[in-house]
């Protein structure tokens, strides 16, 4: 929390502002407009949720397909289900990790010669915060008149040439989920352009009423706006979001210089100047070539709490292992990081590996998979310090064995 949030909620809930509307959602929507330079933002329940209606505005239903990238986490692809479509998966370009600009054209191509139809839009993820080459991904989906939704949910304040992530498409996302750059607690928005679209997106996330003075619904609509003493943290977390910003990328900075000297682990950094991540996780990649004391012990015992998750609910797993995992290394890394009190997570297992989604149509080059297998995140929010970054960077030196 940044310390203003009751500055901002004692006055609406002394005027009876609590409900999902008031002063503070517009405030709150005016400052994002005016933050990422959008004409529109329409401020939702989640990220989840303000996907699900960025595309469905666009049109999406059941029988289309939506192009999106394969190693992200189920919230950017789940909505494309609950409008009856089908993802189309694209695998990752190794500098950014985010979608394969080459791969997208030919999926394009691909599925129209086999569907005899487009993909209804592309979504590209901005993974832990590092931008997508947007430019390009517009370029191609111009070539085909295909509408872009960012997916920002995790780059939010970060920049590809400058321009703030999620105003480049159609509409871009944004999550304040409680793990977010800022959170609202729990909350999202849709950036758009058009005023018709953020009308349609409002008027969707309120049960999508008529006009009578009774209830009457022509369309399913969903209860999916935010509250106004959500908007009031959001409010209160916009007027530190720079300097929580400038923390990520500091720490990033000391996670860089401490671990240059660390053979066999590598930082995720900007592949170049074009790029301006908020570094919203860090994230390491474990040589297969290296050994982690208590290596030979890793996947030996049922997990049994949540790693991440939605607060910590899971449900019990039936085998040790999967067919797609991170390799021994990997898990021993963290659950020696663990024994020292440092939480630490794999990164996203591609969707196209996930059991939900085996049988959707995926472009692979297996750059992800090969990610998903090396990688890391690190702690990296607002409370660590660099004396913490010292410690974690300290933990894994001691925990590579020496040859």
């Amino acid at each position: 929390m940044s310390g203003r949030e009751l500055d901002y909620i004692i006055p609406a809930l002394r005027e009876d502002w609590a409900v999902p509307l008031g002063p503070d959602v517009t405030a709150f929507e005016h400052d994002l407009e005016q933050y990422c330079n959008v004409p529109h933002a329409v401020a939702l329940s989640s990220g989840t949720a303000a996907l699900h209606l960025a595309i469905l505005s666009l049109g999406v239903e059941p029988g289309d397909e939506v192009i999106v990238q394969s190693f992200t986490f189920c919230a950017s692809v789940n909505p494309i289900v609950y409008c009856g479509a089908s993802p189309v998966f694209i695998d990752s370009e190794r500098d950014t990790w985010n979608m394969d600009p080459e791969l997208l054209e030919q999926a394009i191509t691909d599925r129209l010669e086999k569907t005899g139809k487009l993909p209804k839009c592309i979504i590209p993820v901005a993974l832990y915060g590092m931008p997508y080459k947007i430019e390009r991904i517009l370029e191609i989906a111009n070539r085909y008149n295909i509408p872009v939704v960012e997916d920002a949910a995790e780059g939010f304040g970060s920049r590809y040439n400058n321009k703030i992530l999620g105003s480049f498409g159609t509409a871009g996302i944004l999550s304040f989920n409680g793990n977010k750059m800022i959170t609202t607690s729990g909350g999202g928005a849709v950036l758009c352009h058009s005023r018709e679209t953020a009308e349609k997106i409002k008027w969707l996330a309120t049960q999508a009423r008529e006009s009578y003075p009774y209830y009457e619904h022509k369309e399913i609509g969903f209860n999916y706006r935010l509250s106004n003493i959500s908007a009031c943290i959001g409010r209160a977390q916009m007027t530190v979001l720079e300097e929580y910003i400038s923390h990520h990328r500091h720490i990033h900075s000391i996670y860089e210089e401490l671990l240059n000297d660390v053979d066999g682990i590598s930082l995720h950094c900007n592949p170049s100047d074009e790029f301006n991540s908020n570094f919203w996780l860090c994230t390491i990649l474990i040589s297969p070539d290296i050994r982690i004391i208590g290596e030979e012990n890793a996947y030996s015992q049922k997990i049994g709490c949540a790693i991440g998750g939605a607060g910590g609910v899971t449900r019990a797993a039936d085998t040790l292992t999967t067919d797609c995992q991170p390799n021994r290394n990997v898990e021993a890394l963290r659950l020696e990081l663990e024994k020292h009190g440092i939480e630490s997570r794999p990164l996203w297992k591609p969707m196209h590996k996930q059991p939900l989604y085996g049988g959707a149509p995926a472009y692979i080059n297996g750059i992800s998979e090969e990610l998903f297998s090396q990688g890391l995140c690190l702690p990296s929010g607002p409370y660590v310090k660099e004396e913490h970054v010292r410690y974690i960077v300290n933990t894994i030196r001691q925990a590579i064995q020496t040859k």
